[in-house]
């Protein structure tokens, strides 16, 4: 299933708002997963010039490596009347990425725009891809890559999914995130930010900046969101 300055030199996926779930506040997704036998919230508010988007992400893991995602959006354009959209996703990982390592998993998801898609079936755009993370410099630096496919039912058209992005640690608390990601019918996305913990493990704001590259300035976007990540749920 969704959008950062041109950044270590190349980062992204694009992902909700074109597919996928990936850990606030980046739209690359990451090899990780939700707590075993835990759930959090991912929610967060999206601006741009004549449009508002408020999201909310919850998602499971019961099994230990399987997560579940279930959530959506409402946003509202100027003039124009409320639309909202529906994001399910299962994600596992085929290796988990440690300390000074790295990992790699699958997921498969559809996202459901209900102001443009008719039929009796309730879907859209289905997409799948693969998020890969890597560990530097002592876990201060972690690098995500996605690759993926994503078909739009729209415009019944394959496209080739990527994204590339970093996350580093400036502080034990504070995270600068930049990534840049997109598909290959168009120029990419770029967006770049921070993360701040405000509860160590339990509890992070962030806030973010993107836009498409070289893209009108009415592209361009803030977000504010945050993550609650209990240790346990179940």
């Amino acid at each position: 299933m969704f959008r950062a300055p041109a950044l270590l030199p190349v980062f992204m996926l694009f992902v909700l708002f074109q597919h996928a779930h990936a850990a606030r506040p980046f739209m690359t997704d990451d090899a990780r997963l939700t707590t075993a036998g835990s759930c959090q919230l991912e929610s967060w508010s999206r601006f741009y010039r004549s449009k508002t988007e408020l999201w909310a992400l919850p998602a499971c893991n019961p099994t230990g490596n399987f997560e579940l995602t279930v959530g959506g959006d409402q946003s509202r354009a100027t003039g124009e009347p409320r639309t909202g959209d529906l994001v399910v996703q299962g994600k596992s990982l085929f290796r988990e990425m440690t300390s000074g390592g790295w990992g790699w998993g699958l997921a498969v998801g559809t996202t459901h725009h209900p102001s443009s898609t008719s039929g009796p079936n309730g879907l859209g755009n289905h997409y799948a891809y693969l998020p890969i993370s890597i560990s530097t410099l002592n876990d201060r630096v972690i690098v995500h890559t996605n690759v993926g496919l994503l078909r739009d039912k729209a415009s019944h058209q394959d496209r080739k999914t990527y994204g590339i992005g970093a996350e580093i640690a400036a502080t034990s608390r504070l995270l600068l995130i930049a990534e840049t990601f997109g598909d290959h019918t168009a120029r990419p996305y770029w967006q770049t930010g921070v993360r701040y913990s405000v509860i160590p493990n339990l509890f992070q704001v962030d806030a973010t900046i993107g836009q498409q590259f070289n893209g009108p300035s009415s592209g361009r976007w803030l977000s504010f969101g945050l993550r609650y990540t209990p240790d346990k749920f179940f």
